[in-house]
């Protein structure tokens, strides 16, 4: 039951209802109770019962709850309802129109003291402005969702904690990204808070930071236990979620086929459920499983309905990351211009702070690309830009291939110590991936 306003507040409300449906106070009391009493109740001095206010809110042809409270009746289901239909508004990649929905919600929650409902419409927000690329902005709808929810068990706040995770990521912050869900994994397994959906969020959130810092081993173990704990999860968008995770640590190991078949899951469920941005993000992901097998007319298509489905929906940041692994799937099919003409006009959409890690794909293709046009001086400049992007995100993943990639331009150049100096760097990163930025492995859940 909400919690009951002050004895003043109510008897104000008592007041204002009964003057507006023209009730004197001795017929607003009758049979039950005296004029006096109500004259006592409108004037504050009284903390009536809920016999009493139930009288009274029969009187005056009110509910229990509005009179106690002052939400309108069936206000908590009306804004269940709203908040599923701003839920399927996103779903379906309608990111700005569900912003303005959740922000009217948000509105309505704070007004009435509804802590749970500002909770759920903060983390919408949040959602919403991954989809357009404001991580900034994301980051502060997620922690002012975790500040709403500080007295929930940690379970509750799992969602809010994996988005700002995500914001992190997204701008280039690998280490915090896998140190916030890492440390709730360990808060949770060693506290016995077996929630099988918050666990699922977090071991398929993980995979991606992983495989980029280079910790192949850690990525594979939260997919290992991913796959176990989704049979108990409740929610299908989310197993659809963790398949399209699981399937980058089965291309990694060389599982292909597996790889594909943990997307075609993915894919159908998310039909479904007409979920269309993420069915977009597993075109792609598709995209880059058959370009990795070297199915690069297949890659193509897959990457180009991606790029499709995710424009049309003004997912500005996602749209660009795509482009990119498009570009290079250009550029393996000879179309080296396109390439390069597509990098350029989404590198403007990419930065440090924004995607560092296909900022720094989309410069180490660019200087490939001018290595082949024998620009020496242009593919130099970009692969030190792309350097400097991982270094900063920590993806030591990629940071050995690009050092490779520039020890090898600065030797044919003439320039040996330089040269010397780029691999060592690159050694540094490959002697054992993922160790030198990652501590203790968190607690392992039940299963």
């Amino acid at each position: 039951m909400a919690k009951r306003d002050d004895p003043e507040t109510i008897g104000r409300r008592v007041q204002r209802l009964r003057r507006e449906q023209g009730l004197t106070q001795r017929q607003l009391a009758e049979p039950a109770y005296t004029p006096a009493y109500i004259s006592t109740l409108e004037a504050g001095r009284v903390r009536p019962s809920d016999e009493a206010l139930r009288h009274v809110a029969e009187r005056l042809g009110v509910g229990f709850d509005e009179l106690a409270t002052g939400r309108p009746a069936h206000l908590a289901t009306d804004l269940r309802l709203r908040m599923t239909e701003a839920r399927r508004t996103l779903a379906t990649g309608e990111s700005e129109k569900a912003a303005e929905q959740y922000a009217r919600l948000l509105a309505e929650a704070e007004e009435h003291e509804l802590v749970d409902v500002q909770a759920e419409a903060l983390l919408g927000l949040g959602e919403c402005a991954l989809e357009t690329g404001e991580l900034e902005s994301g980051r502060q709808f997620f922690e002012r969702s975790e500040q709403a929810l500080a007295d929930a068990p940690l379970p509750a706040r799992v969602p809010a904690l994996r988005g700002r995770a995500v914001s992190h990521y997204l701008a280039g912050e690998l280490r915090y990204a896998v140190y916030l869900m890492e440390s709730t994994l360990d808060e949770l397994n060693r506290g016995g808070l077996h929630d099988p959906d918050a666990l699922l969020l977090l071991y398929a959130g993980v995979i991606g930071p992983y495989m980029d810092m280079g910790a192949h081993a850690r990525a594979a173990q939260a997919a290992e236990f991913a796959l176990a704990l989704a049979p108990q999860a409740g929610d299908p968008a989310l197993v659809a979620r963790m398949h399209r995770s699981v399937a980058r640590t089965l291309l990694a190991e060389g599982r292909i086929a597996e790889a594909d078949a943990s997307l075609a899951k993915a894919a159908e469920l998310y039909r479904t459920l007409q979920l269309r941005t993420e069915l977009a993000n597993c075109h792609w992901m598709r995209g880059y499983v058959c370009a990795q097998n070297g199915e690069l007319e297949r890659a193509e298509q897959e990457l180009r309905a991606a790029q499709s489905m995710l424009s049309a929906k003004r997912a500005a940041l996602y749209t660009s990351q795509v482009a990119v692994e498009l570009a290079d799937v250009l550029h393996r099919c000879g179309k080296s211009e396109e390439a390069a003409d597509l990098l350029r006009n989404v590198l403007g959409d990419l930065s440090p702070e924004r995607g560092a890690v296909h900022a720094a794909a989309a410069h180490r293709l660019l200087g490939i690309i001018a290595e082949d046009a024998r620009d020496t001086e242009t593919a130099e400049e970009h692969y030190v830009r792309a350097l400097s992007l991982l270094e900063r995100a920590g993806a030591a993943g990629d940071l050995a291939d690009l050092c490779r990639l520039l020890g090898d331009l600065l030797r044919r150049t003439g320039r040996v110590e330089a040269a010397m100096d780029a691999y060592r760097t690159g050694l540094g990163h490959r002697t054992a991936p993922g160790t030198t930025t990652l501590g203790p492995a968190p607690a392992q859940p039940p299963l």
